[in-house]
């Protein structure tokens, strides 16, 4: 087969190598990221909870205060009523005297449930603020475990980066610069084999006499869809093991 064939196949079982690493990283701190994400969340929860709180305690003082109001305006036309001399004058007052009765009634009656409602609220925000410290411990405990594991990564990485950097020198720079730009644009798969005159990049089927040229591996062919470098696979064609 052709040495450059060779050399070009060696370097995608590279490239996809490092691609797998950098997969490897990406999620280890996705795992990370998603940690952070959920911390955030039920922070911002118990604020919301606490701004919910804090606006049920201001509608209590405001109930308090219109209760309050009521039952001096009860107390006032009570004594109201030992001046009235008319029985109209007197069912006014009795009127009113009813209505704010009602209305301390119904103060009582939302306050009670407001008080209900924030302390749920507590609840559910404490809840959520023992939740939060548990997540925290792991957070420390699993940005320690990604960074080791990402270090362990990245030095392995390492020694294939210098593999590649020993193999581009070797290759044309016009077919390193078609690699390159085959890598970006189809997924970073650029060389692939074929298999029953079918490429397997875009999974189309080539030509008899283009597969029967890809078989005897004298020069580079190219996949006329996908535009791919196309190669027999066999045993001696397998990329190279790290």
């Amino acid at each position: 087969m052709n040495e450059e064939i060779i050399k070009l196949i060696d370097l995608q079982g590279i490239d996809s190598e490092i691609d797998g690493f950098d997969q490897e990283i990406k999620g280890k701190e996705q795992e990370v990221g998603a940690r952070e994400q959920s911390i955030a969340d039920k922070e911002a929860e118990i604020s919301r909870l606490k701004a919910l709180a804090e606006e049920l305690a201001q509608n209590q003082r405001d109930l308090k205060a219109e209760l309050e109001d009521a039952q001096v305006r009860i107390k006032d036309r009570q004594n109201k009523m030992m001046q009235v001399q008319t029985s109209r004058e007197h069912q006014a007052l009795l009127k009113e005297i009813e209505e704010n009765k009602k209305l301390i009634k119904a103060n009582e009656e939302k306050t009670l449930q407001m008080m209900e409602q924030v302390e749920e609220i507590e609840k559910n925000s404490a809840e959520l603020a023992n939740l939060c410290a548990g997540e925290k411990e792991l957070l420390v405990e699993e940005t320690e475990n990604v960074k080791k594991a990402v270090n362990k990564i990245v030095s392995r990485k390492k020694s294939i980066l210098e593999r590649r950097t020993g193999l581009t020198p070797e290759l044309h720079p016009g077919t390193l610069k078609r690699y390159d730009m085959l890598r970006q644009k189809r997924s970073g798969a650029a060389v692939v084999p074929t298999k029953n005159g079918v490429c397997q990049g875009c999974f189309m089927a080539l030509p008899p006499q283009q597969d029967n040229d890809i078989r005897k591996g004298e020069k580079l062919n190219f996949c006329p869809t996908c535009q791919r470098i196309l190669y027999y696979l066999t045993e001696d064609t397998e990329p190279a093991d790290a």
